[in-house]
């Protein structure tokens, strides 16, 4: 279905993301360091990025702005253990069609999914 990138620092949170996903049919692409999910989008198409906001060399908001230099309709969803009305604004602007405190349920990330893939379809079509 869709090619999916996940960037949490934290790999059980990747994993699990990723067994998630993948049991609805999307390929998931776990990266632990901003850097390789950078250099991998430059290269690489995907659908749909799920971003950590808490990461060790950049926030998920900073990590979503450079994505978007080569992938500018990359929807997003933003995941953080610290919500914040102001980041959560932020995230919004800057595209993201999700932002979820975790730890995020099963039944939540997959409805969040199913809709970041249907306005990331709607907007390329426009």
């Amino acid at each position: 279905m869709a090619q999916i990138l996940v960037l949490d620092d934290v790999e059980d949170a990747g994993i699990l993301i990723r067994r998630i996903l993948q049991k609805k049919g999307h390929v998931v692409h776990v990266f632990h360091d901003e850097d390789e999910a950078l250099r991998f989008t430059e290269k690489n198409p995907v659908d749909l990025a799920i971003l950590d906001m808490n990461l060790p060399k950049m926030d998920g908001l900073d990590v979503l702005c450079e994505m978007q230099k080569s992938l500018p309709n990359l929807p997003a969803i933003m995941l953080t253990g610290l919500p914040d009305i102001k980041t959560a604004q932020q995230a919004f602007a800057l595209g993201a069609t999700a932002y979820c405190a975790k730890p995020i349920d099963k039944d939540r990330l997959e409805e969040r999914v199913a809709d970041a893939l249907m306005e990331g379809a709607h907007s390329a079509k426009l």
